[in-house]
């Protein structure tokens, strides 16, 4: 007899990584994905098309591109003449007339999931923005996954975020303590902002060949019978802390990509390496790169120069282009470590991602950094490369988002 699947709204949902990680376990039913961006919702419908057997008009009513920010056009409809203006083209009729509420229908949501962006509550993204992200919009974007949760009241909510979020004072208040006040409000049991901070899981910890500290925080109706300690403890034993995956792992057989003898031009497109010689793997072709790149991508790797401390690192950028900088510009990936966190500044370049074969002079491809991120070799994302690279350094890793996942069953199929 096939077991129950349970259901889920994915807000923020950007490709789909999370998304991706809760089907794989085949205990999931996902409802609703909410997303603003196109490119990312291109992708995520096309791949519940292709991978998860959703017809095009059904992924078209799922996949829902709008302004989250926007909470009671978003559940309700009845869209405004800006947001029909602005989204209407890209979305079913029934969003646009009634909303989630209509896409969901009477099926009852078990979850909701997602992780609003993360840039303002980043440790770099303070670091390097005047006025710390203090007046930066995405620090409240919380308030809007909170009414959705408000308006479906679903047992659980998972809630992901960087580790920076447990430090972030915009408005000189913890945001925590802000986090904590909203679900509380609205009869959601959470870690009290003083124990959030054990809320804070590495993804290399769960099959992810990638140190990525993030928060996790996890949301029950107060009228369940779930205890925090229990579900959090039944996420924790997916973890394997002795058993790490590495570069090598994860892209260690694809094909490599020498530097060109001579940069060969087709029309605006300027190729500086080999093609990818295996049609099989998807989306795995070199940035173009000057020579001054290639030979500090390969200066890098050889001398080992990610070992160099802070001032070294200033002090050979402005040696080699002139240019002065606060900050480290060039790291390169060690192939029996894990890698380093994958970001969406990817989608500017990759001189922080520099692979780890010297003699390939190269930073990473789209598919490098998607399987750094435990993505599927079939998974393909639509858009430009900036893009490509954005989506997936915003992104869930799957891996990650399984293991939460397969958590989550597991307890509440003891519970059922």
């Amino acid at each position: 007899m096939p077991k129950k699947k349970y259901t889920f709204i994915d807000l923020f949902a950007g490709c789909g990584g999370l998304s991706e990680g809760f089907l794989q376990t085949g205990r999931f039913e996902a409802l609703a994905h909410v997303e603003w961006e196109k490119p990312m919702v291109d992708t995520l419908r096309n791949r519940l098309v292709t991978k998860w057997g959703e017809s095009e008009s059904s992924a078209l009513k799922k996949v829902v591109l709008f302004d989250i920010q926007k909470t009671e056009e978003l559940i309700k409809g009845s869209w405004s003449d800006d947001s029909i203006l602005k989204y209407g083209n890209y979305n079913s009729d029934i969003v646009k007339k009634r909303g989630l509420k209509g896409v969901v229908g009477k099926k009852h949501v078990d979850l909701i999931i997602g992780g609003p962006p993360c840039q303002a509550y980043s440790i770099h993204g303070r670091a390097t923005d005047k006025n710390s992200m203090q007046n930066d919009y995405r620090n409240y974007l919380f308030e809007s996954f909170c009414k959705v949760v408000d308006a479906f009241r679903p047992d659980l909510f998972v809630f992901e975020n960087v580790g920076g979020l447990l430090s972030a004072k915009p408005g000189g208040i913890p945001v925590r303590s802000r986090i904590y006040n909203a679900f509380t409000d609205i009869g959601y049991i959470i870690r009290t902002p003083e124990d959030m901070p054990k809320a804070l899981y590495n993804a290399v910890d769960f099959n992810v060949p990638q140190n990525r500290p993030r928060v996790i925080i996890v949301g029950i109706k107060h009228d369940t019978n779930y205890s925090l300690d229990e579900l959090y403890s039944s996420i924790e034993k997916e973890q394997t802390p002795n058993f790490h995956l590495t570069v090598r792992d994860a892209i260690g057989k694809l094909p490599a990509l020498y530097p060109l003898p001579k940069p060969i031009k087709e029309g605006r497109i300027v190729h500086s390496h080999q093609f990818n010689p295996d049609p099989e793997i998807t989306q795995h072709e070199a940035r173009n790169h000057g020579a001054r790149e290639r030979q500090i991508f390969k200066e890098w790797v050889e001398k080992d120069m990610n070992h160099m401390c802070h001032q070294e690192m200033i002090d050979y950028y402005f040696h080699k282009t002139g240019h002065k900088t606060l900050y480290q510009k060039y790291k390169s990936l060690e192939w029996d470590k894990p890698s380093h966190t994958i970001v969406a500044h990817l989608s500017k370049d990759g001189y922080m991602f520099i692979h780890p074969d010297p003699k390939q002079e190269r930073s990473i491809t789209i598919r490098e950094a998607a399987c750094l991120m435990t993505f599927p070799m079939d998974f393909q994302f639509l858009g430009s490369t900036p893009y490509n690279y954005k989506m997936i350094g915003n992104a869930v890793p799957v891996n990650f988002a399984k293991a939460i996942a397969t958590g989550l069953y597991k307890l509440i199929d003891k519970k059922r």
